[in-house]
């Protein structure tokens, strides 16, 4: 796979430079002030891809020697950073896949239904900065509110691991905007079938460790990313290719599915805020005890006053969602194959049931954000 070199600000074609010619004019791009910095990241990566070695940022930046040399050098450093910065997470490649899936709805799903309508979505691949030949994955699966800026700070902090990313959009192909205030527009348990369908895709990629692709997912697509672990699941709308590892972040656990605790041996990893009250964690304490009971590597770390997507750094503090839907105060089993009642009645649940909560908050937490990330970059680094 090769890619084509971008040219450099001033018009000078990179295409067949060495890569002696390549790292002068990235160290050039990083000295010039005026330089964008998404130039400057695109001739990182191709200098990276000419040396097939990843270019590290230089931690001091030579000012040009020119007469107002002394006065723009603080000017000159303060660019320097930002670029370095841009640069973080930057990927040496970007790719766009249709990814083919269906639409079943939530009792389909459970009764293993092989029909539903074919539906046509998006994932974004991008590839590390690096020296391998093939990466590790994570597959990214969004919440009620769709692809949202917040999963390009996931985006990068992975990549700046070394971790590539594929984010799948889950709702554009089949015209949706957002669930949050009316969740019967997709059953989340349908997201999970996208996520089978990109771990096909990437499986097959040459760039991609078929051994290491996770899949990771918020709120309504943890339900995705946390359930595909499922023996059952797998079985039924999976293939021959496996996650190695499942992520959720403030995972719906309220609602259980007959045989949702024999999983494979692949890892679980849960997220959560003790503040939450859009998506409750006591569920997920008892969930994961039972996987912990039954010799699953499954962990839940819980994050003191924080709200429900505080991982978000572009939402506030706290701020109230008075529309949206919520099943906090629901506890859903199924009951039978592709019966889901309310635990409480015993009644079939639907959205119009008594336990359902209209209301809720979300806001950020910048210190359970910065853990998170971590925590999930050096799983994957170690998986």
């Amino acid at each position: 796979m090769h890619d084509t070199h971008p040219p450099s600000p001033t018009g000078i074609s990179v295409t067949g430079l060495s890569v002696t010619g390549l790292r002068a004019i990235w160290a050039e791009a990083w000295r010039l002030p005026g330089i964008p910095r998404a130039y400057a990241a695109l001739l990182a990566a191709a200098v990276s891809l000419a040396a097939c070695a990843p270019m590290a940022v230089p931690s001091q930046v030579a000012a040009p020697i020119t007469p107002a040399a002394n006065a723009s050098n603080a000017a000159n450093t303060s660019n320097a950073a930002n670029a370095a910065q841009a640069l973080q997470g930057a990927p040496v490649r970007i790719e766009l896949h249709p990814v083919s899936s269906r639409t079943l709805d939530g009792d389909a799903f459970l009764r293993g239904d092989t029909g539903g309508k074919p539906v046509a979505l998006a994932g974004e691949l991008r590839i590390p900065v690096g020296k391998s030949t093939r990466y590790p994955v994570v597959v990214l699966i969004h919440g009620s509110g769709g692809v949202s800026g917040s999963m390009d700070y996931w985006v990068h902090q992975l990549n700046a691991g070394g971790i590539g990313t594929f984010v799948v959009d889950s709702f554009t192909g089949r015209g949706i905007v957002s669930t949050a205030q009316d969740q019967t527009q997709l059953h989340s348990l349908a997201m999970m079938i996208d996520a089978y369908r990109a771990l096909d895709l990437l499986a097959a990629h040459p760039r991609v460790d078929a051994s290491k692709i996770a899949v990771m997912g918020f709120s309504k697509g943890a339900v995705a990313s946390i359930f595909s672990a499922s023996n059952r699941f797998r079985q039924a709308y999976g293939s021959q290719a496996r996650f190695a590892a499942h992520i959720g972040l403030y995972t719906p656990c309220n609602t259980r599915f007959i045989g949702d605790t024999e999983v494979g041996s692949a890892p679980m990893r849960f997220f959560h805020g003790t503040t939450d009250d859009y998506v409750s964690v006591l569920p997920c304490r008892e969930f994961v005890s039972q996987l912990r009971a039954r010799g699953v590597d499954a962990l839940l770390t819980e994050y003191p006053d924080s709200e429900h997507g505080y991982d978000n750094p572009l939402s506030p503090r706290k701020v109230a969602v008075p529309t949206s839907q919520t099943t906090r105060n629901c506890q859903l089993v199924e009951a039978s194959v592709g019966r889901v009642v309310n635990a409480a009645t015993r009644q079939p649940f639907g959205y119009a049931d008594s336990c359902v909560s209209i209301g809720a908050h979300i806001g950020h937490n910048p210190e359970s954000t910065v853990r998170t990330w971590r925590a999930v970059v050096e799983f994957m680094q170690r998986l």
